[in-house]
């Protein structure tokens, strides 16, 4: 009888087995789940540090699987894996962030991200770290600001001709608007038809006024729930409501990436945050990228906001020795002459020299900084506007991409030299055009921080009187400049053409 009930027993429990197996192997294989929107961005240090920002519709782990591209065989059995992070539900799906500190510079890797307990998994993506050498590229683009799978899809291909042209980038960045009116639908689209690049790159974006601008809608921490990024200060001041600040290394180079949106007037926390981090590096080259330009021809340059901003950020830019400046918003291509004191800087020297085996014209060690907007790598294009004084006599180059196609940028540094090309796509052939060329020569190891450098404060409690007091100035300065010196300009501009 006690043998009998002993496999009784036994039977039982492989049958428990059995059935328990087969149900926790449904329940992976059953999953409806899917993993999207998913980004690799710059977070903390370029050489060993990515932040990887995913969704999905239901409640999952969130766990990354990375391993080495020259050791992937095909399988992430080996892989290091990375857990925990930060999940929270928006908008009715879940935003996933994991960030990852422990590579090794110069390296390639291979990645997934998902839940393993669900065996849910996205697609395979690449990236690969700075290895914190002199020499190295990276592509822009600018105001993607689609509203349809169609669109998208058609300024993707924008995207494909700036990495035919540049196969060998080692990053990218979108200077913002990525979305046209912030739906899921758009997000979803726009993540869907670049994921071909944004899953095999470095991703560096930049908050647009579409991507969840407080000002257009009240949709808050919007972009900062669509990537990873290095947030400064986020608990004492209230950068993510509208946006993202941060900056990295790459190479020789230092970015800063402002939000654009933090406006009316750019706030004091802001201001002083860009101060402490170009103030303290010691880069050879100084670049911001931004959406709303500065310099620009397009329709937005003489509205009020933009006017607040140029007051504000141009003695920075001078100040802080900035090289140069990418910036979006207006749609059309514009780029500037070496600018200071929002004029053009004279008597700038100019040597050709060989450069990738192409002749090329350097500006020598020119003081000043060049401001370019790489017009859109979408269909959304709009003409060239009369811009007021000073602007247009500190343009370089112009164009409306009206019916001509998409436009990308490439931006190559090596050593001292820094050289920016800029194309179009043609709509119907996919012909890839050069219509901008400029290039920067200087002596390098001359940036030397201040030892005794002291920070200024970046946080909202310290800022508050300046933000006041920032506020009424920039109020009363706008419109004694817009109803008493702009405005009449454009009147009489109207009136004698």
């Amino acid at each position: 009888m006690k043998k009998i009930s002993t496999k009784i027993i036994s039977v039982i429990l492989c049958v428990c087995m059995i059935f328990g197996c087969s149900a926790m192997v449904s329940s992976a294989e059953e999953t409806t789940d899917t993993v999207t929107r998913v980004s690799c961005a710059f977070n903390g240090d370029s050489q060993t540090s990515r932040g990887f920002c995913w969704y999905t519709e239901t409640y999952t782990r969130s766990d990354v699987q990375i391993v080495k591209t020259s050791d992937f065989k095909g399988s992430f059995a080996n892989a290091a894996e990375y857990s925990a992070g930060n999940v929270y539900k928006f908008r009715d799906l879940y935003c996933h962030k994991v960030t990852v500190s422990d590579l090794e510079p110069g390296t390639s890797y291979t990645y997934r991200v998902g839940d393993r307990s669900l065996n849910l998994w996205s697609d395979n993506g690449t990236f690969t770290t700075d290895d914190g050498d002199s020499k190295f590229s990276f592509i822009s683009i600018a105001d993607v600001q689609a509203s349809s799978d169609e669109n998208f899809a058609h300024a993707a291909q924008t995207m494909i001709g700036a990495i035919k042209t540049l196969p060998n980038y080692e990053f990218m960045v979108n200077l913002g608007d990525f979305v046209n009116d912030d739906t899921n639908d758009e997000w979803n689209w726009y993540f869907k038809n670049f994921a071909f690049a944004n899953m095999n790159t470095t991703i560096a974006p930049v908050a647009g006024n579409h991507d969840g601008n407080i000002t257009n809608k009240l949709n808050i921490n919007v972009f900062n729930s669509m990537f990873n990024l290095g947030n400064p200060n986020t608990e004492s001041n209230t950068n993510w409501v509208n946006g993202v600040y941060y900056s990295f290394d790459y190479g020789n180079a230092h970015f800063a990436v402002i939000n654009t949106n933090d406006m009316y007037p750019m706030t004091q926390s802001q201001r002083n945050w860009l101060v402490n981090d170009m103030s303290k590096t010691d880069a050879d080259w100084k670049i911001v990228l931004m959406h709303r330009a500065s310099y620009s021809e397009g329709k937005n340059i003489n509205k009020p906001d933009t006017i607040i901003m140029r007051d504000v950020l141009l003695p920075l830019f001078d100040e802080l020795d900035i090289d140069m400046v990418q910036a979006g918003h207006d749609h059309v291509y514009y780029r500037s002459k070496q600018v200071k004191g929002d004029k053009v800087v004279e008597n700038v020297q100019y040597v050709t020299e060989m450069f990738n085996g192409e002749e090329t014209t350097f500006a020598l060690n020119p003081e000043g900084t060049v401001h370019v907007v790489p017009a859109t790598a979408g269909t959304k294009r709009y003409r060239v506007y009369d811009a007021i004084d000073p602007i247009p006599g500190c343009c370089d180059f112009r164009l409306s991409t009206r019916d001509m196609g998409g436009c990308f940028m490439t931006t190559e540094i090596d050593g001292g030299k820094l050289v920016m090309k800029s194309y179009l796509v043609d709509d119907e052939t996919q012909e890839i055009t050069l219509i901008d060329k400029y290039a920067i020569k200087k002596d390098v190891g001359q940036n030397k921080p201040a030892d005794d450098y002291q920070d200024l404060p970046t946080d909202n409690v310290s800022n508050i009187s300046a933000y006041v007091t920032n506020f009424v100035k920039a109020v009363v300065d706008m419109l004694v400049k817009y109803l008493f010196v702009l405005l009449p300009k454009v009147i009489k501009n109207a009136i004698t053409k």
